[in-house]
């Protein structure tokens, strides 16, 4: 550090040409102390992607959502040009806060799903203020249970089963888990009690620790285990299931996306790389076939199922405010009785 440090004598000694170059160094590094940015939680986007992000950026991973929405409604340098949230916290967000994200050209490469996603499921032709570059249906993951994997045609019901009781991590969104019993009381009173724990973070690990034998959780995160580990198998419910998405976010304000980067996770050479993590972009079928042409019948399966199952998948929008109270009145009534 000494040899970079400048005396007073050495500062009056330099005259107006060294003032000129203290003056462009100094704007030099202003510039360079806040570049672009781009939040994302940890594991929640591909580091062969952020791996190519233009020069210019920077990236930066914090420990959950919550925290990189707080980014987003920060003011200041804390405050991302460019954010990875899912799409239920994204729709959390005020609209005020985004910016139109993408171009139409770019945006018209995905399939026809995912323009609800774009606009935060607001009517058309409401702006598009979300790139959906990922869309991930919640799977049924389990542990040395075979006996269970061959009656997989039975689906969520399989959840039900009374060998699980004590021995199923469900998400920690009641949504979601609620949608997996399609609202029916009973049966969700019954999956409640069949439940280790609600829990996004550290479900997986009670998994694969044997604290559990089924777990409720989206589809990439299990494509990596599935290869190293010979105890799990996994489950896609043909009768379809929650959906969720992960999009990109611009904030209000903030530096146009870089175009390029976000069109290369919808192209090879890296489309391949994300597929095989288990990054689908919602392309259209025919495109997304060829990308999968390559990968085993069993990976294919899992990443693009029929079209019949495809179409049984469910975005959850968010709900009205009367459909919050149903909602919380039928979660509160299905409460298990521990007595």
């Amino acid at each position: 550090m000494a040899d970079r440090l400048w005396s007073r004598r050495q500062v009056l000694r330099s005259g107006a040409g060294g003032s000129l170059a203290l003056a462009t160094l100094g704007l030099t590094g202003c510039a360079a102390a806040t570049p672009p940015r781009l939040l994302a939680s940890r594991g929640d986007l591909p580091a062969a992607w952020i791996a190519r992000l233009p020069r210019t950026w920077q990236s930066q991973l914090l420990e959950g959502p919550d925290q990189v929405r707080t980014a987003v409604l920060a003011s200041g340098p804390r405050r991302p040009a460019l954010a990875q949230l899912s799409d239920g916290w994204a729709a959390t967000l005020p609209r005020a806060e985004l910016q139109p994200i993408g171009t139409p050209a770019l945006l018209a490469r995905l399939d026809p799903a995912a323009a609800q996603v774009a606009r935060l499921f607001a009517a058309d032709p409401a702006p598009q203020l979300a790139f959906p570059w990922a869309l991930n249906p919640w799977v049924l993951l389990l542990r040395n249970r075979l006996d269970l994997v061959r009656r997989r045609a039975e689906g969520w019901e399989l959840l039900l089963d009374p060998s699980l009781a004590g021995a199923v991590v469900l998400p920690s969104s009641p949504r979601v888990v609620l949608d997996l019993v399609d609202g029916d009381v009973e049966r969700l009173r019954r999956l409640r009690r069949q439940a280790v724990a609600f829990d996004d973070r550290d479900g997986l690990s009670l998994l694969l620790n044997g604290q559990a034998e089924a777990a409720v959780v989206p589809r990439q995160r299990v494509v990596s285990l599935l290869r190293r580990d010979p105890r799990l198998a996994v489950v896609l419910p043909e009768q379809g299931g929650p959906l969720g998405w992960n999009v990109l976010l611009s904030p209000a304000g903030a530096p146009d996306a870089p175009i390029e980067w976000l069109a290369e996770a919808l192209q090879p050479p890296l489309l391949p790389r994300l597929l095989a993590a288990g990054w689908v972009p919602p392309l259209p079928a025919d495109e997304l076939e060829r990308a999968l042409a390559p990968f085993p019948p069993e990976l294919r399966q899992l990443l693009h199922p029929p079209i019949a199952v495809r179409a049984r998948w469910r975005s959850l929008p968010p709900l009205p405010p009367a459909e919050r109270l149903r909602f919380q009145a039928l979660w509160d009534g299905a409460a298990p009785d521990r007595s």
